[in-house]
């Protein structure tokens, strides 16, 4: 689910699942190390690979995160 409702946690949501992306970024990191960190993290609910980009372009948009020359991903606020 995209947005969290009654019946959705906001673990659940795209908007939780930002926001958890976006705790897991604490360098400069490649996507296939950040979805494997994300995989072997101990977040409760798993999503799937369609979600975790949609979660990174939601990122993205808001400009939480940007993305270097080499194709790493970096918070904004560094």
């Amino acid at each position: 689910m995209i947005l969290p409702q009654k019946h959705v946690s906001i673990s659940e949501s795209m908007y939780g699942f930002g926001a958890e992306l976006a705790a897991l970024i604490n360098h400069e990191i490649e996507i296939d190390e950040l979805w494997k960190k994300y995989k072997d993290s101990n977040i409760p609910y798993k999503h799937n690979f369609d979600m975790f980009i949609l979660a990174l372009d939601y990122l993205f948009i808001i400009g939480a995160i940007n993305v270097d020359d080499r194709g790493c991903i970096i918070l904004a606020s560094e």
